[in-house]
């Protein structure tokens, strides 16, 4: 895991989603942590893969006048530039976030205090009672802030608020099981790829303590959902998707989520100043076909499996 990681206690959130009704059950607010131990290639929340706060910019927002090149004590704002901020310049002050007219620069990643974020989602307490929903916890990877997200969950499960974590499965499983498993209602859990190599060639780590994790976690009880997002060419290849189901009915899995490829992840790197490796290529930048889908879905129903 990068130092870098190892090193931060207490997470920035880079965003939370309120009147959601794609991250688990009923209506749910969603907390975006800022920090992954995984890189990979295709990230679709690119802004939540460092643990450091960072500068967004909107070309579609700006307005061309001239404040944040005027302010910038490090000189790192290039107008003409295909990223408009020189990162390696940028001392992250802030400043030209704070006099942007526009908003077309933003700040992603604020600190926030658990009394701060308990009182932001309990606004709307009312739709999770009614619709069955709560609390989702999203990233980034939340497991790598355990001690924080431990605090965070007592709290909101004191509230009554159902709680659910959605993870890549990159953790110390017994610090899990002490500190987040208690107050969990519901796990969603990601298995990318089954060849190790090719996943650390994908994501930046092989994936034997993520499988180990994932099948200690389905012993345990805990409501529990596998996912695999479908990448074109990576993820959803039929050897992959195979590979997948045939383990899962192994281990007796009886459902599965499979995540359609969403492109919009390519215009999300380039506002955070980053280059997609993928840009050129017509499959990565497009949506997912129905067909593709389908022919996953039909491997998973051939081993007994429900997509759901």
């Amino acid at each position: 895991m990068p130092c870098e990681e190892q090193q931060v206690r207490t997470p920035l959130i880079f965003e939370i989603k309120g009147n959601s009704l794609d991250d688990g059950p009923g209506i749910r607010s969603v907390i975006f942590f800022k920090g992954c131990p995984l890189s990979c290639s295709w990230c679709h929340n690119p802004e939540g893969r460092r643990t450091q706060g960072e500068i967004g910019y909107d070309r579609k927002e700006c307005i061309s006048c001239g404040t944040c090149a005027a302010l910038c004590p490090a000189g790192a704002v290039f107008p003409d530039s295909v990223h408009f901020i020189d990162r390696t310049k940028c001392t992250l002050c802030f400043q030209c976030v704070d006099a942007c007219p526009s908003g077309a620069l933003s700040r992603v990643g604020r600190e926030m205090t658990v009394e701060e974020i308990v009182e932001d989602v309990l606004r709307d307490k009312p739709f999770f009672d009614t619709s069955g929903g709560g609390v989702t916890f999203s990233g980034g990877e939340p497991a790598l802030f355990m001690e924080f997200l431990s605090d965070l969950l007592k709290r909101l499960k004191n509230l009554r608020i159902h709680t659910l974590l959605e993870t890549s499965g990159l953790f110390d499983f017994e610090k899990f099981e002490k500190l987040l498993l208690p107050w969990l209602d519901m796990i969603y859990y990601d298995i990318k790829m089954m060849d190790s190599d090719a996943h650390r060639r994908h994501t930046g780590v092989p994936n034997q303590r993520i499988l180990d994790n994932f099948e200690r976690l389905s012993q345990t009880g805990v409501s529990f959902l596998p996912r695999t997002p479908l990448v074109p060419g990576i993820t959803d290849t039929s050897d992959n998707i195979l590979a997948i189901a045939g383990y899962f009915a192994k281990l007796h899995i009886k459902s599965v989520a499979l995540l359609s490829y969403n492109p919009l992840w390519h215009d999300k790197m380039s506002k955070i100043g980053s280059d997609s490796p993928y840009r050129s290529d017509k499959h990565m930048t497009s949506w997912m076909e129905p067909k593709s889908l389908e022919r996953c879905r039909n491997i998973f129903r051939d081993e007994g499996i429900a997509v759901v």
